[in-house]
């Protein structure tokens, strides 16, 4: 199992030194048990080149094998879990990055009051790859923009939320623009691949080659204060209201009816044994969420 786990991150990484740090061993370590694993099988599985390396074909294929066993191999160790009461150990939660600053502390402190014995282990990156480590087992559940197509992925909604637009102070008098307008205005979004600015896009019915001249930010704190700055305007999901528009000098509005809104919700791969556990997981995020929107006025 320690060959395969080895492996298996040098597979992902394709670098001996990150996959050495994953592995929380030293990249000599890792190196002599890859080794031993090709001389184990009478078969190379990498390439070894000056910075980077590439998989033979038979190391492609074993690293999908192998990613298969690792993850039955947790699983099991789940099942155990599943089977003495209260969920407790390592839970490795993955959050899209529209979400997690304004509610990841607050779940982290929910769910630690309900569960003494959870280590929760929380990763903040972009759908896609939220998924991807889902499916290869690096993540238990991850909270991400619904609607999500992967049929070996359970999904539950936890809340929806509206989109509201952020205008520089001055223009707080002004009236709201329709959608279809906002990218005469200068609208600013968020860099590629993020699910949040291609539903921006989507809702301001923008062509494809208008939005790729749009200017971008990194995050919606970015945004904001370019906002503040006079640049432009931009959207925001309203979780982050209270946070990003706490320091900044800007107005905030509904857009007409029918208003943008998205739904976040929950997800985790249907063979997972903590399937129970995740429910009251979600049911947890799903309460705190409702407690952080119900009192944002706009």
């Amino acid at each position: 199992m320690k060959h395969l786990r080895y492996f298996e991150a040098l597979a992902r990484h394709k670098h001996f030194g990150r996959a050495a740090e994953d592995c929380s061993v030293t990249q000599p370590a890792l190196s002599v048990q890859i080794k031993e694993l090709e001389e184990t099988l009478g078969a190379q599985l990498v390439e070894r080149g000056t910075r980077r390396i590439r998989l033979t074909k038979l190391g492609e294929q074993f690293a999908l094998r192998a990613r298969g066993i690792l993850r039955a191999v947790d699983e099991l160790g789940e099942l155990a879990r599943a089977a003495n009461g209260p969920l407790s150990g390592r839970l490795r939660l993955g959050v899209i990055p529209t979400v997690a600053p304004y509610l990841l502390p607050r779940i982290i402190s929910e769910l630690s009051s309900h569960f003494s014995g959870l280590d929760l282990q929380p990763r903040e990156t972009v759908t896609q790859k939220l998924i991807k480590d889902l499916h290869a087992g690096q993540l238990d559940a991850a909270i991400v923009a619904l609607p999500v197509s992967e049929p070996a992925l359970n999904k539950v909604l936890l809340f929806q939320e509206e989109f509201v637009l952020v205008r520089p102070a001055e223009d707080a008098m002004k009236p709201v623009p329709r959608p279809e307008k906002l990218h005469e205005m200068r609208l600013l979004l968020l860099e590629d691949g993020h699910c949040f600015r291609d539903q921006a896009i989507s809702f301001c019915k923008m062509p494809a080659m208008v939005s790729r001249t749009m200017m971008e930010g990194s995050s919606l704190a970015t945004l904001v204060q370019m906002v503040s700055a006079g640049i432009g305007v931009t959207l925001i999901p309203e979780l982050a209201v209270p946070v990003e528009t706490r320091s900044a000098e800007v107005s905030v509005a509904r857009l007409p009816v029918p208003r943008p809104k998205r739904a976040i919700g929950m997800v985790w791969r249907k063979s997972n044994p903590l399937s129970d556990q995740m429910e009251a997981i979600a049911a947890i995020v799903r309460e705190t969420a409702g407690e952080i929107l119900k009192p944002i006025s706009v």
